[in-house]
């Protein structure tokens, strides 16, 4: 069975760019949005050394239609990186994939 299929990815909240040293940096939230912008994806569906096993395949299953992602480190957990202009692209392959996309529920009054 595909592990994939099982796997619920969330969008993080806010946008991150390279700094010095190929280290991620959040980006500050100035409204706009820049050309070296970043998405991070973290999952919600696993945790430890299988999320690492997950983010992997993920990352392979982008590479495979020649998008650049990395796989970093952030907050404790493993986080796929995108560039901002990828994200759309992004989302479909991973659905595609039978991967969850999960997304903020906004409240709408009644």
């Amino acid at each position: 069975m595909n592990r994939l299929q099982h796997s619920v990815v969330h969008r993080l909240p806010q946008s991150y760019r390279w700094g010095a040293g190929k280290r991620l940096e959040p980006r500050a939230l100035s409204g706009t949005e820049a050309e070296d912008d970043l998405v991070g994806l973290s999952l919600l569906s696993h945790q430890g050394v299988q999320a690492w096993d997950i983010m992997q395949m993920l990352k392979e299953a982008l590479a495979e239609i020649q998008l650049d992602c990395a796989v970093v480190e952030w907050e404790g957990e493993p986080c796929l990186f995108v560039a901002r202009n990828d994200e759309c692209a992004t989302t479909c392959r991973l659905k595609n994939f039978g991967v969850g996309i999960a997304e903020a529920f906004k409240n709408i009054p009644a």
